[in-house]
This record gives C-alpha cells, structure tokens and sequence, in this order.
C-alpha cells in the first residue's frame, strides 16, 4: 500500500510538474460541422437538384510546427440525402473526393479521397460514404483552419457534385509554431479538387449482317428440313424508365429448329454495340422478351437469356446472350414470328421497352399442336409479360443522334449511368422525387 501511494503521489506530481511547464502532448482532434448542401445529379437523367444537409467531421492535429505535414481526415457523419427508390447500390461501388479549404496563417485546398469502399445501400436506404484522407504542408506560424468544402459522390463511373449553399464554420484549428520549415509563405502547396476523371465510353455503330430470307415449308419443315433462319430487322423500340421514357433500335434476328411438332426458338441481338461502361457484377442482368405471332397464328411466345455468368469489366465488350424459348403452333398456315417487348432485370430493376412498329423476322409453315399458341399470350414456355406489356422500372440509355439510336441500352441495364447516377444522386427523407 505504502508503495502504491508513493507512485501515485508521483504522478500526481509530474503531472503537476508538466502543467506548470506548459508541457503537453498535442492531441488530434475532432469536431463536426453541418451545412446546407446542393447536390447536382449527372447531365441528361432528368432529375432536378436536391437541397439538403451534410454533416461533416474533420480530424487533425491540434499542434504542429512549421515544415510538418499533417494528415487530416473527413468523415461523413450525415450525406446530404438518401439513396432513392430506384435501384440498390453494390457494395464497394461509391467512391467521395473533394476539397478541405485551409485559410488564416496559410491558404490551401487539400485535396480529399475516400476509398471505393460502402456496404450494400438499398434504394430508400441511407448513403453510407467512406472517410476521405489528405495532407497539408505546414509552412506558416499561427492557426491555420480547416473548412469542409464541396465535394463529388461516385458511383460505378457516374458523379454527383455536392456544394455548400451557406457559409461553412471551421471544424478544426492546428496551432502552427516555428520550426526548420520556411514560414515565409502564405499559401499552401497546390493541390487538386481530388474529383475522380473518367474516360469516355468507347462505342461503336452496329452494322447489321445482310439478312437472310426464309423460305417457309410445308408443315413446318417437310422435306427434311429442321432450321430455319430468321432475317435480321431493325427494331425501334420506346424504353421506359423511372426517370423517364427513352428510344433505341436494335438489329434482332429469330431463329427456329423444329422439335417435333414444336420450333425452339432463338432471338439474336447482332453485335456487341458498345463497350461496357463500368464493372459489372456476376448474376446481375437478366434479359427477356416476347415474340409476337401473326398470320395464321396469334399471341406470343417467351423467350430468356441466363444471367451474366462472370463480371464484366469496364471497357470490355458487352456480349448480350441469346434469348430461347419453345414456340408450340395454335394454327395450321403460315406464322409470323416479329420481335416483341423486351425487358430486362438488373440490380433489382426493371426496364420494359416496347416496339414502336412491328417486323417479321422469320415465316413458317405451321401445324397445329393440342395447347399450342393461337390466341393465346405465350404459349408454350410464356412468361408474365404480355406484347405491349405496362411500363415498369428501369433504365436504358439513347445512344446517337436520331429519336432511335443503336441500342447500347442493353449494355448498360447492370448499371446504367442513368440509373446509377440516379441512385447516387440522395434524395432526402420525406423528399418525393419530382415527376
């Protein structure tokens, strides 16, 4: 006992001793600050600005002397909105940079960045952003301040740029005293915004394959026949999306080989018609359509393609699967087989586009098979979805410069930059999205 008191009488004492020497370790510190924000959402998706509140927390040293660098820190504690109704954000997909100014003893603009590192947020969830790094160059005595400025959300290659619509409070002060470094300057080492730069999508205009007539046979292939090739029609087709309505053509080709009394089909969109513009994750796209019967038979039959099997990286070629299904004759005579409504699930979405005219892509001779598709929506292997099927969510991107341009929408359902931008760009609790 005697000992632990002649230690504690001790520290007390050199505690004591350190105070009246004005002897301390300087400690980091940190302090939040909120501000009213403006955060505008990436050009051409039709979402207006949205007004809202950040909530920032700055750390650095309280003391440091001349010719240090110090490494600071920015963390969200509050992002200026939600994530939307619209689509659910991938982990790992959302990347902030920006701009802490310095001002008082030096001026600077540190340049912050955040790790491409979030959980999963889903849509109507709030937006979880990493901490944001930088440093500055100490080259002044006195207090330099540190004020958080605006700042850009990123996400799978689309920005959003946020920006104080009021004057910012300084959310933390480094006491700056003499040392080796020079203290003849009164700005800061130059620095940059830290906004992430991308480079343009790479596309390319689909030249469709001449196409190939079909001669119908008899019965659906009498003679020996089995495959029968469809000729490749440019489709116009009107996309709709949560943020709006879009307008692409793409080139289909359908295909047939008889299989008894019944045709499995195979839809064929010609060409990867663009480069895909940002990583796009395993299992995420799930393409669909409906093809429509005409002549002698009527209704639709559905046709699907698989999930992306593997991740397709940014800049690589989007390749889009075949669509098959079984199309099971409801008529004797000839049938016409025309491209239908295409829809497409993506990252918990739904794009629904619809064909503004009607192309025969391929004509056979029929018989008529017990249950098969005349007047019947589907047939064998149909699908929900009907031939001008409802509007649901979604999003696929115009290309070009006409009304309907190649059809790189498919290319882009796994995260569109519509859609994606879209996500990032928060909407506040309570906000209703403007229609």
């Amino acid at each position: 006992m005697r000992r632990r008191a002649v230690v504690a009488a001790a520290a007390v004492l050199t505690g004591g001793v350190a105070v009246l020497l004005g002897v301390a370790v300087p400690q980091a510190q940190a302090a939040e600050v909120s501000y009213a924000t403006r955060c505008i959402p990436p050009s051409g998706i039709g979402l207006p600005p949205v007004d809202g509140t950040t909530k920032v927390e700055i750390t650095a040293p309280a003391a440091a002397k001349v010719g240090d660098t110090v490494d600071v820190v920015w963390t969200f504690t509050q992002a200026a909105s939600r994530n939307p109704d619209i689509i659910d954000l991938p982990a790992d997909s959302v990347q902030p940079s920006g701009t802490l100014k310095a001002a008082g003893a030096q001026s600077a603009d540190i340049a912050m960045r955040g790790p491409r590192q979030n959980p999963p947020v889903p849509k109507g969830g709030a937006m979880v952003l990493s901490a944001m790094k930088g440093s500055l160059k100490l080259t002044t005595a006195g207090q330099v301040m540190l004020t958080p400025d605006a700042y850009v959300v990123n996400a799978l290659s689309t920005d959003t740029s946020c920006a104080p619509t009021q004057q910012v409070q300084p959310a933390a002060t480094i006491t700056v005293t003499a040392g080796s470094g020079s203290s003849s300057g009164g700005t800061g080492e130059p620095s940059h915004t830290g906004t992430p730069s991308h480079t343009p999508t790479k596309t390319t205009s689909p030249s469709p394959p001449a196409s190939t007539s079909t001669s119908p046979s008899p019965s659906g292939g009498s003679g020996g026949q089995t495959d029968f090739t469809g000729k490749v029609v440019n489709v116009p087709y009107t996309c709709q999306s949560p943020i709006g309505q879009k307008r692409a053509t793409s080139p289909v080709q359908i295909n047939a080989r008889k299989n008894g009394g019944s045709y499995d089909l195979t839809v064929q969109f010609k060409k990867s018609v663009m480069d895909s513009p940002i990583d796009i994750p395993a299992n995420s796209v799930k393409p669909a359509m409906q093809v429509v019967l005409g002549g002698a038979d009527k209704g639709s039959v559905a046709v699907e393609g698989p999930k992306n099997a593997a991740p397709i990286k940014q800049g690589a070629p989007i390749e889009i699967p075949d669509l098959t299904g079984v199309y099971k004759p409801g008529a004797t005579g000839e049938a016409t087989l025309s491209p239908g409504v295409l829809t497409i699930d993506a990252l918990g979405t739904r794009t629904t586009c619809t064909p503004d005219s009607s192309t025969v892509s391929l004509t056979l001779d029929t018989t008529e098979q017990a249950g098969g598709a005349s007047g019947a929506t589907g047939g064998s292997g149909s699908s929900s979805s009907t031939a001008g099927g409802a509007s649901t969510s979604g999003g696929l991107a115009e290309t070009g410069a006409g009304d309907h341009a190649t059809l790189k929408a498919l290319g882009l359902v796994a995260g569109t930059a519509v859609l994606l931008g879209a996500a990032v760009f928060t909407y506040l609790p309570g906000r209703r999205r403007t229609r």
